[in-house]
């Protein structure tokens, strides 16, 4: 078990070493949707690619998340086979989101050997999420829904 500080310490290294490896910008917080976010999450267990869907009015919420589940068949046969897509997803907090997501299991924050592939996964997980996103922003940005 490491200490809070070596645990900080070792998770900055993961992002400096992660950003040095992939020095692209990411699309991540700038989808020009108010609370619909690109983020990479890691832990001890699992890296995850994912799109957060969690604006405040329900309604809006699930419009978003009901556009991208009609795209469900594109997303996954062009872009991202593994993606999981889940309406209410309920965050550690009590807040449910929508979330759709790609993981990776058997990885590591804390073993430096699965760096390598986890930053590989990281890269080619959200440039597919961010061409999809891209592809078919116009539609899921469109509030209205006559789809």
């Amino acid at each position: 078990m490491y200490s809070k500080e070596e645990a900080q310490r070792i998770k900055k290294e993961f992002w400096t070493a992660f950003a040095v490896a992939y020095p692209r910008k990411w699309l991540l917080y700038d989808t020009k949707i108010k609370d619909v976010t690109f983020k990479f999450y890691i832990d001890n267990k699992k890296a995850q690619v994912l799109l957060d869907i969690e604006p405040k009015d329900e309604e809006k919420r699930k419009i978003y998340f009901e556009k991208i589940e009609s795209l469900k068949t594109i997303l996954e046969e062009e872009y991202l086979p593994e993606a999981i897509l889940e309406r209410n997803f309920y965050l550690e907090s009590g807040k449910v989101i929508s979330r759709i997501w790609v993981e990776k299991l058997g990885v590591s924050l804390n073993n430096k050997s699965y760096w390598p592939e986890i930053f590989d996964f990281f890269s080619d997980t959200m440039t597919q999420f961010e061409v999809f996103f891209y592809e078919y922003e116009d539609y899921i940005k469109d509030l209205e829904t006559n789809t």
